[in-house]
């Protein structure tokens, strides 16, 4: 078989411009295309000849070294573009090299291509990340097995029962300033019995969801986003990977299984001690806590306790998943840590307020 030389992709010769004689480089100054323009290139350069790169197409390590050896030579090279004169430049060569001037664009475009670079980057994590947790779902589903059922019931303990005093407290307050707050004006009516219906309404259908959600996301969404960033930043997340462990699955999933499961039992307690506040405040009105517990019952229906539960779910499976993203989305540093966990503490307040929204709207519509 005839031997077939490889195509020659670079150039070097000598061309005249309105300036004067040259060396013209041009193509691709690969290791191939370097090595055949070597010998040449060497041979014609000579003490303050001016080379002309900016046709230069690419350019690596061996076509860095001969524009190196042409300026060593007394050469002069101009015009290379930025990109590959900025490494260049890393050699300190004798004399600084002349790079083509970067392109010029207006800096709200500039801006404005960053911000949407960031959002498309942004919603292509989120996207990713929601197939690998549909991924890790649907095989726990098909095999509860592989759940670390431990470490699930570590994180329960985590978000649940260590959150119990600081959700009962709030709670507690809650009940009593409701109360207070609104038998000042219903005393004027001598409706004083009516506040167990109106505390026990807006507990069970919006105040204890809606504020059992905000402890949890500055409490247990903060944490999870801090431990999961942190071991991100040692290089954990990667090690797991290295030994074949899925981090959704190893990490994410037993946490927003335990959150999930956690929030409508705390969401009960809070409601449970919300009205106790309430109507301890009542008893100074001469209201028994039978009638509060009566009146409530009557005003509170088996559906109001379904909606305010629903919420809670949702409420705890969005602080979860929104913990672990950002905990894995965690750049480098101590810095980066800590950013993502304040990312995490705002984008699940603002989850809340817009699941909050779509779910009045629904109950409107389904007329609970």
């Amino acid at each position: 078989m005839a031997h077939t030389e490889p195509p020659i992709t670079a150039i070097a010769d000598l061309r005249q411009d309105t300036q004067g004689e040259h060396l013209y480089l041009a193509g691709r100054l690969d290791a191939s295309g370097t090595a055949a323009i070597w010998d040449k290139a060497r041979q014609l350069a000579r003490h303050d000849l001016r080379v002309e790169a900016a046709a230069v197409d690419y350019c690596d390590g061996a076509g860095l070294a001969l524009i190196y050896a042409l300026i060593q030579q007394g050469a002069q090279v101009e015009n290379l573009p930025q990109r590959y004169g900025a490494l260049l430049n890393e050699l300190n060569p004798a004399q600084p090299l002349q790079t083509a001037p970067p392109e010029k664009r207006p800096a709200f475009l500039i801006r404005l291509g960053a911000r949407a670079a960031a959002i498309w980057s942004s919603f292509y994590d989120l996207m990713s990340f929601t197939g690998e947790l549909t991924a890790a779902w649907g095989v726990w589903l098909r095999k509860p097995g592989i759940m670390r059922w431990g470490d699930m019931l570590e994180q329960c303990i985590k978000a649940g029962v260590n959150a119990t005093p600081i959700v009962l407290l709030v709670a507690f307050l809650f009940g009593v300033i409701l109360a207070f707050q609104s038998a000042v004006p219903m005393r004027q009516f001598g409706a004083e019995l009516f506040v167990a219906n109106l505390v026990g309404l807006s507990l069970v259908r919006e105040l204890a969801p809606l504020m059992t959600a905000v402890l949890l996301a500055g409490r247990t969404g903060a944490a999870f986003a801090a431990e999961i960033g942190t071991m991100k930043v040692n290089e954990e997340i990667n090690a797991l990977i290295t030994l074949g462990l899925e981090p959704v699955r190893f990490l994410v999933l037993p946490r927003i299984l335990a959150v999930t499961l956690m929030a409508p039992m705390l969401t009960v307690l809070a409601e449970v001690i919300g009205i106790l506040g309430a109507g301890l405040v009542l008893l100074t009105f001469n209201i028994p806590l039978q009638t509060t517990v009566a009146q409530v019952m009557d005003s509170v229906g088996f559906a109001d306790y379904i909606g305010g539960l629903a919420k809670a779910t949702v409420y705890g499976f969005g602080i979860a998943v929104i913990g672990c993203r950002r905990g894995l989305n965690t750049g480098a540093g101590a810095s980066a840590v800590g950013a993502s966990t304040t990312q995490a503490v705002v984008s699940s307040i603002v989850m809340l307020v817009v699941a909050d929204g779509l779910f009045a709207v629904a109950f409107y519509y389904l007329g609970w």
